[in-house]
């Protein structure tokens, strides 16, 4: 009797397979999250055969992000050459009536704090907004100036266009320094008293696809609560260092303020919240492994933004499970950690394209063209120096507090110098005091140094570009800063004069 020949397991499926069993409602989707459980208890075999595509979602600050508007000729023509709009400067791109609007680009007028960002979210919501543009006229477009006001019905296109998104990975933030710093990454307190961080960990898309199998040209997408897709690599795409990210489309008018939200960070300037999820269809066992990668597994760099270098100094590495349980510990110090982007909105984001797919309202694209898995991003090129602070430090003049007020008076005369360093017998930095200080001291007759001493002192380091420092001195209204190093031993000082010198000669 024959043996009946065994029928070979298929380990593959197709996205056409995956698009059919969506048309009759027998595709299995499941969120992320959801995966990673289902594969920790079941294992990869059971995953693949159960599951067809596996949904993920992010929502965070995206500052290279915009929108692309047409709002049509007016009558007489004009060509729009200068455009604001809500008193936010917008691009003119090119053609007459054609106008970008950049996420980060901020009011002319108050409130400052409103931006791209918020002008986008306000166009999305059905918001009435104020056109005002000018021109010098031509023959075939003479009116030179305009003011109106318009919703997104009113124009011809609005379209999300968004240059670099859905970052792969995300620094975590501190701040060495001794005061505080405003960045793009929010308000980093003094001496690394806070951390934060972006991203969804692993909800993340690109997480979910590391080596971008199943996404690229063409992908189709979640984006800003409607459909979009994927144009292409994002700008700085990095590849070899898992630094990915995307440039996406979609149409504006359809979209949600819950998933498109304008913000501002304090000092910083404005930005743009986007929501993005993208379906990852599980074409092989592989994918299966891939799309289970949990927070523990999924590390980043802590940097130091205190360092206004492009080559911030990297600290540790940390997980997303470290940074999402809210402290991270760095060199034996623990740090508050807060984040930057909603892992409650990200979670939303992945349900709803998950529903999106099972109700089947939305299909799945495969890739035009693969995105780029050996592309790198170089810093700029510069043809002129830039000045550091090393380039012209000088030697401090330094104290001791228990000396004598009258002794520091005559190094002051004898040293030609108007700022006297206070530091420890190891050299540490403990003050500064200043020739008035000394002048105010003798005349009050005050002898104790202790007395006069101005303990909170702005500082600076060797390496930390000129025109940072010129900008601390100016910020604070004060005239010299102690160089120091990591262990805040003094190296030097630099002055407004010394300064002023230097880039007087620019």
């Amino acid at each position: 009797m024959e043996e009946k020949a065994l029928k070979p397991k298929k380990n593959t499926r197709t996205i056409e397979e995956i698009n059919q069993k969506i048309r009759t409602g027998d595709a299995q989707v499941l969120t992320a999250e959801e995966m990673k459980r289902l594969v920790e208890s079941s294992g990869v075999e059971v995953a693949f055969k159960e599951v067809d595509v596996v949904t993920t979602g992010t929502f965070g600050a995206m500052c290279s992000s915009g929108a692309i508007i047409n709002v049509g000729h007016s009558d007489p023509p004009m060509k729009l050459e200068n455009a604001w709009m809500n008193n936010v400067p917008v691009c003119h791109p090119g053609a007459a009536v054609d106008l970008y609007i950049g996420a980060s680009a901020m009011s002319e007028m108050p409130p400052y704090e409103y931006g791209g960002g918020h002008l986008i979210e306000d166009l999305v919501a059905g918001k009435e907004v104020e056109l005002e543009a000018t021109a010098s006229g031509s023959d075939c477009y003479p009116r030179t100036h305009l003011k109106t006001n318009l919703t997104k019905d009113d124009l011809n296109q609005f379209y999300l266009l968004n240059f670099r998104n859905c970052y792969q990975h995300y620094n975590c933030a501190v701040n060495s320094r001794d005061e505080t710093i405003y960045t793009y990454m929010g308000k980093l307190l003094p001496r690394m008293r806070n951390a934060t961080f972006s991203g969804a960990g692993e909800l993340n898309p690109l997480m979910n696809d590391p080596n971008y199998e199943t996404i690229g040209i063409g992908t189709h997408i979640f984006l800003g609560g409607t459909q979009g897709y994927v144009i292409g690599e994002g700008t700085q795409h990095e590849a070899q260092s898992q630094d990915g990210t995307l440039m996406v489309r979609g149409d504006a008018k359809k979209m949600s303020p819950e998933f498109l939200r304008g913000a501002a960070f304090t000092r910083y300037g404005t930005t743009l919240y986007v929501g993005l999820g993208i379906p990852i269809p599980i074409l092989n066992e592989g994918l299966v492994k891939k799309t289970a990668v949990r927070d523990e597994e999924i590390f980043t760099n802590v940097v130091d933004y205190g360092v206004p270098r492009r080559d911030r100094p990297k600290l540790a590495k940390v997980s997303y499970k470290e940074l999402k349980s809210g402290s991270i510990n760095i060199e034996g110090k623990k740090i508050k950690v807060s984040s930057m982007s909603s892992l409650k909105t990200a979670r939303k984001i992945a349900v709803t394209l998950k529903d999106w797919i099972s109700q089947g309202e939305f299909f799945l694209s495969a890739p035009v063209e693969r995105l780029p898995l050996d592309s790198a991003s170089t810093p700029m090129k510069q043809t002129e120096p830039t000045a550091f602070v090393f380039n012209v430090m000088q030697n401090a003049v330094t104290c001791k507090e228990t000396e004598a007020i009258c002794d520091v008076a005559k190094r002051i005369v004898t040293k030609s110098v108007n700022h006297i360093v206070v530091v420890d017998g190891s050299g540490r930095l403990n003050g500064i005091v200043t020739s008035w200080d000394i002048t105010r001291a003798l005349a009050e007759g005050k002898t104790a140094l202790a007395d006069i001493v101005t303990r909170r002192v702005f500082t600076t380091k060797p390496d930390e570009p000129l025109e940072t420092a010129s900008k601390r001195l100016a910020q604070h209204n004060i005239s010299a800063l102690p160089v120091i190093d990591n262990e805040k031993r003094v190296l030097g000082i630099v002055t407004s004069e010394d300064v002023s010198k230097l880039l007087g000669r620019k």
